[in-house]
């Protein structure tokens, strides 16, 4: 299990925790030191089943700074998967993928129901 993360951030903390207390072994990686790639990210987006607005850090400030509210709709997949592996810190956090599994963002209830099946 890969889990990406932004030390700093209180939310990615909680989810280590949750982790760790739940006996999980995971590889940790920092989100900004070690950015998402383009392949990773297109892959994880696939599996996903989500939005490729769900892999974005919408409430931070580089995402603010670029409007990219505006600017999101108006580009394509592509686009937005080259702009999320220019720079971690547009990346939701943390994300963890296993196998076939990639969440983003942290629910304790949903990570508990898609990871012990596992």
């Amino acid at each position: 299990m890969l889990f990406l993360e932004y030390p700093k951030c209180t939310t990615c903390k909680k989810a280590k925790k949750w982790l760790d207390e739940n006996g999980f072994e995971y590889t940790d990686r920092d989100i900004k030191n070690d950015n998402p790639t383009f392949e990773e990210l297109r892959d994880w987006y696939t599996k996903s089943g989500l939005t490729l607005k769900k892999f974005f850090n919408t409430s931070g400030m580089i995402y603010r700074s670029m409007e990219l509210k505006d600017k999101l709709p108006t580009m394509s997949e592509e686009e937005q998967l080259q702009l999320l592996a220019s720079d971690g810190m547009l990346v939701k956090r943390p994300i963890v993928v296993n196998g076939d599994i990639v969440l983003t963002g942290f629910k304790a209830e949903l990570w508990a129901e898609k990871l012990r099946n596992r």
